[in-house]
């Protein structure tokens, strides 16, 4: 979250602002693109790591770090990580402009900024649209993540694991999860946003 709010603040600062009702949008969306970028750096290796622990409970963390370095290297703990990045960045496309334009819409209704329990409610409903609508790349992220090691999927490819899974599944198999998903995400979009609103409050 550091490294996420680091790099979507100073992008911000450095991009250009202006009154065009379109530039702002875009200006949220090439910060949290970015931002997603650096995020995973930190993010793909806990995240393999948590996700191999989930499928083999019997295994300690460390047990499971030190086996993936052992047989796939630094590069086995950053399996995933293009995919990763390629349902980050379409979900901050969609979570941070939607959730910038509501505290817009907001403060312009009330007349003033929004509060952070406002600005909570617009992270919670921008993060479970986002959560819906990324659900198929969330989906071959975790397969690709999961796969054994030499197997077609542990490659990275997306596409092929989009097709293999719509192949298989179909549409059910690419949007399986999505309400608890969205749910968490929206828990999650709840206090993340609302606790980085009323800090920025706090110490700006």
């Amino acid at each position: 979250a550091a490294a996420f709010f680091i790099t979507y603040e100073n992008v911000k600062s450095v991009l250009p602002h202006g009154s065009s009702p379109y530039l702002s949008p875009a200006t949220h969306m090439v910060a949290a693109s970015l931002g997603e970028v650096v995020a995973c750096l930190i993010r793909v290796p806990s995240e393999v790591v948590k996700q191999r622990a989930q499928v083999s409970p019997s295994s300690s963390t460390l047990r499971i770090l030190s086996h993936t370095l052992y047989h796939e290297g630094i590069q086995g703990l950053y399996r995933g990580y293009k995919s990763t990045v390629l349902r980050e960045i379409p979900f901050s496309l969609v979570q941070f402009p939607l959730w910038e334009s509501l505290k817009d819409l907001w403060s312009w209704k009330q007349g003033h900024v929004v509060d952070s329990w406002q600005s909570a409610v617009c992270g919670a409903f921008a993060g479970g649209f986002a959560a819906a609508v990324t659900t198929p790349l969330d989906v071959a992220k975790t397969r690709i993540m999961l796969a054994k090691a030499g197997s077609s999927n542990a490659s990275g490819n997306v596409l092929a694991a989009l097709g293999d899974i719509w192949r298989t599944q179909g549409l059910s198999g690419l949007f399986a999860g999505v309400v608890p998903r969205m749910a968490a995400i929206s828990l999650g979009g709840f206090i993340f946003l609302g606790t980085y609103e009323k800090t920025r409050q706090l110490l700006l």
